[in-house]
């Protein structure tokens, strides 16, 4: 073994050190892999939400019925029914946001070096290795006059460029064909560099702040407000709503109380046919009216349809769903005196009365769109159809006491019971303004607006920060110029393009094609 070999035989082993945990950790929850693995479970958890109907979701109680008692004990275990307020969807936005945070600031140094400090020399070698290059030769000119129609003809093609001197050192040949470094020969180029849309290299951290925009409202939605149901009958009066919560899979209900009082005052839909039902198909808009009863801000009347919310202190009312039994949102009624006279005809709201020139007082009590008896000998109704409709109503004529009333759409015969005249009146219901049993509104509490945030903001802002991002590129195109020793000038031109190559490579060719047009 030669001296040398013992030399490095016996040199002590360096060891490379270990970046300390912190680092190490750092890195990983920057890291691209991180965030596209927690995107797919976000993604997944998602999937099931709208596959499990979650309990804010009107129809939850059909549905719950049912599962079975393994499908409620497992949903109800993993959170499945609310998935969105779960822990571990939560901590999952915390940790995605985590990830686009420091994957930003890790990345930010070399994006913003592409706007502050862009490269704007080149090498020949490298630009004849870029997939887009082009050689161009001029005659009867020189290199600063060859750098001036490159930069016009850059400048005429959307490219801000620059003209720069570029001096290199050459080292001579010797008589074996080897670098003689004793012989130096200074060489001096011309470099004209272009760009355009250097902006788009802050793309994608713009899309990051939108996205966290998104997260975050989401986080305090979710974690400061609720979602719940309440059914709305013309007439009702509430200061409360119910919500749901599970115990593994025990269902619990609560209520919660409001800091203002609701009273429906009306419901209406709008309907395609008016002769037809009141079925979805059939409906182009509901419309519900509130009166809301504030001991700090007194009385406010909030009208509800169905594309149009009504937001009050950080709450948001929407249109859910009808009660589709049909009921009467106006009657009108044909009123004959029963000793002879001329019909009277009445128009009476929905929970609302009118008084005859005699004084009699009538009361529009309740409608039954499909009348029949019950078991117990009461009136009910058989469907929820127009196919019998009354009208019931409470008449109390002057100094005699209050008799209830079937006004029927159907003429009955006078032998009949039901159809009999009372209170001196023959009754019949001549037409009526169909409309829902009730209408089911969906409450959001967002005391922050972090939802309207959420997705306004950062939603829409998020589109279009995408489509920023993927239509628009960073274009960098060079030009080396040098003057040969013929006297003729050479330029090589390179380029290249963050994103969308395909449009760039044609940029790149209508560039020198114009410069071979100058040239000729």
């Amino acid at each position: 073994m030669s001296a040398a070999e013992e030399t490095i035989k016996s040199r002590p082993e360096v060891t490379k050190p270990s970046a300390p945990v912190l680092n190490r950790a750092l890195d990983f929850l920057s890291s691209v892999r991180f965030g596209v693995v927690q995107l797919c479970i976000l993604v997944v958890l998602a999937m099931i939400g709208m596959l499990v109907l979650q309990q804010n979701v009107q129809g939850f109680d059909a549905y719950y019925v049912s599962l079975t008692p393994a499908e409620k004990l497992v949903f109800g275990r993993l959170g499945f029914f609310d998935i969105y307020h779960s822990w571990y969807f939560n901590l999952l936005l915390l940790t995605l946001s985590l990830n686009i945070i420091l994957a930003s600031i890790d990345r930010w140094p070399s994006a913003w070096a592409y706007i502050r400090d862009p490269k704007k020399t080149a090498t020949k070698v490298w630009l004849l290795s870029q997939p887009d290059n082009a050689s161009i030769e001029f005659d009867r000119t020189d290199a600063s006059s060859a750098a001036e129609k490159i930069k016009s003809v850059f400048e005429s093609n959307g490219l801000k460029s620059s003209v720069t001197e570029v001096k290199s050192i050459e080292y001579g040949l010797d008589a074996d064909g080897r670098k003689d470094f004793s012989v130096i020969k200074e060489k001096t180029s011309t470099v004209v560099f272009g760009q355009s849309g250097q902006i788009n290299r802050l793309g994608a951290y713009v899309v990051h702040v939108f996205l966290l925009t998104l997260f975050l409202g989401h986080f305090v939605a979710l974690q400061t407000g609720f979602d719940a149901d309440v059914r709305m009958i013309p007439g009702g009066t509430t200061d409360q709503i119910e919500l749901i919560q599970f115990n593994l899979d025990k269902k619990e209900k609560f209520n919660v109380k409001l800091p203002f009082t609701m009273e429906c005052t009306d419901i209406q839909q709008r309907l395609i046919d008016q002769g037809g039902s009141i079925d979805v198909t059939n409906t182009m808009d509901w419309r519900t009216q509130l009166k809301i009863t504030d001991p700090q801000y007194g009385e406010k009347i909030a009208d509800v349809s169905l594309n149009a919310p009504f937001n009050y202190r950080g709450y948001r009312f929407f249109q859910a769903q009808t009660i589709p039994v049909g009921n009467a949102r106006t009657i009108a009624l044909d009123i004959t005196p029963q000793n002879g006279g001329d019909p009277i005809r009445a128009n009476i709201n929905r929970n609302g009365n009118t008084s005859l020139p005699d004084g009699t007082k009538v009361e529009y009590a309740e409608f039954l769109p499909d009348f029949t008896f019950g078991p117990d000998g009461q009136p009910d109704t058989k469907s929820g159809e127009y196919v019998n409709p009354v009208a019931v109503l409470n008449v109390t004529p002057p100094g005699g006491e209050r008799t209830r009333v079937f006004a029927f759409a159907q003429k009955l015969a006078d032998n009949m019971p039901v159809g009999a005249p009372k209170a001196g009146y023959k009754w019949r219901l001549a037409e009526f303004e169909k409309s829902p049993l009730a209408h089911v509104l969906s409450i959001k509490y967002d005391p922050y607006d972090a939802a309207f945030i959420a997705w306004y903001i950062g939603g829409f802002g998020l589109c279009g920060a995408l489509l920023f991002v993927f239509l628009l590129s960073h274009k960098r195109v060079w030009a080396h110029i040098e003057t040969r020793e013929d006297g003729t000038v050479e330029a090589v031109l390179g380029g290249d393009a963050n994103r969308n190559r395909i449009a760039f490579g044609d940029k790149f060719k209508k560039i020198t094609e114009g410069l071979r047009s100058i040239n000729s």
